[in-house]
């Protein structure tokens, strides 16, 4: 079973003054925060459901 680290995930900032992160190659593998860590921090838990499916 692959981790998200075998994966190119993306962190960019949003219009709103949050940040976005997801992995491209993952329909609906997407989080966001409000730093660049709770993004990331989220995105774990969001690939984790996705992977329990």
């Amino acid at each position: 079973m692959k981790s998200l680290q075998d994966y190119t995930t993306v962190i960019r900032p949003d219009n709103n003054g949050t940040f976005v992160a997801y992995v491209p190659l993952i329909s609906g593998c997407h989080a966001w925060g409000e730093t660049p860590d709770e993004a990331r921090a989220e995105l774990v838990y969001v690939f984790e459901m996705i992977q329990e499916e």
